[in-house]
């Protein structure tokens, strides 16, 4: 007679659990951005049009340098200034975003390539809290992959889990690659961002309010996507399946 596992329905419940707990922080995540809206007192779809075109056609570089320069500056820090909770690296972030939008799109522009790189640090973290090395090639590749979810102000409601499903090998793209990837969504999220602070008289709290709006996103997304990679691989679930078991504790959070 084959022995029974009196473990396993306890495994079941406690993955349901932490899929309830990772969906209710998706949907907490896409929230901020209505915060940011009503600061703006604009669509977010109207934003990238007060941008000066000679912007509007840099943005895809600006970004892909700027996550490049991430990359290497967020690495280089993780082994000087520890990991910090998630409020304070909000904190940080907004400061930032009210000192970049006082001066306008100039101190935006020059305060984009900082912001990024506190971002992406802010989702090494989040990888290293769930047991990953940031350092390893294909959890930073993991980490960029994040940046290509919705930005807080997407004005679509629907819900893009193609990056929670990719699983990035090693002898796949390189970083660089997948920086390429991820520039133009990001340049998006970007651009909406210089674009709130330039708005007269709001920009400084329209700079606080981007930021942030970008970093709770971005530290909540990171956390669901670490969290379901972690919860596939305790549970010996493939990514595939952990996403759609994901989509429907969507529907019922």
């Amino acid at each position: 007679m084959p022995e029974i596992d009196h473990a396993a329905p306890l495994v079941t419940a406690d993955a349901d659990r932490r899929l309830t707990s990772l969906a209710r922080r998706h949907k907490r995540a896409g929230g901020v951005g209505l915060q940011v809206l009503n600061v703006i007192g604009s669509q977010a779809e109207n934003l990238l049009e007060r941008l000066p075109d000679r912007i509007k056609d840099r943005l895809e570089s600006i970004t892909e340098r700027a996550l490049e320069n991430a990359l290497s500056m967020a690495q280089r820090s993780r082994g000087v200034v520890p990991d910090q909770r998630s409020w304070l690296n909000t904190a940080l972030t907004t400061a930032m975003g009210a000192a970049g939008g006082a001066g306008g799109l100039p101190t935006a522009l020059a305060e984009v390539p900082v912001t990024t790189t506190v971002l992406l640090r802010a989702i090494q973290g989040v990888a290293a809290e769930n047991g990953y090395d940031p350092s390893d090639p294909e959890i930073q590749k993991e980490c960029l992959s994040v940046f290509a979810s919705a930005g807080p102000l997407e004005a679509d409601d629907g819900v893009d889990m193609a990056f929670l499903s990719a699983r990035v090998a090693l002898t796949g793209a390189t970083v660089h690659g997948m920086i390429a990837r991820v520039a133009p969504r990001l340049a998006t999220v970007m651009g909406q961002k210089l674009a709130a602070q330039t708005v007269p008289v709001l920009g400084a709290a329209a700079g606080a309010a981007t930021n942030y709006a970008y970093t709770s996103y971005y530290q909540e997304m990171a956390a669901v996507h670490f969290g379901l990679r972690r919860l596939a691989e305790d549970t010996g679930r493939s990514r595939a399946e952990m996403t759609e078991a994901f989509r429907l504790a969507l529907e019922k959070a």
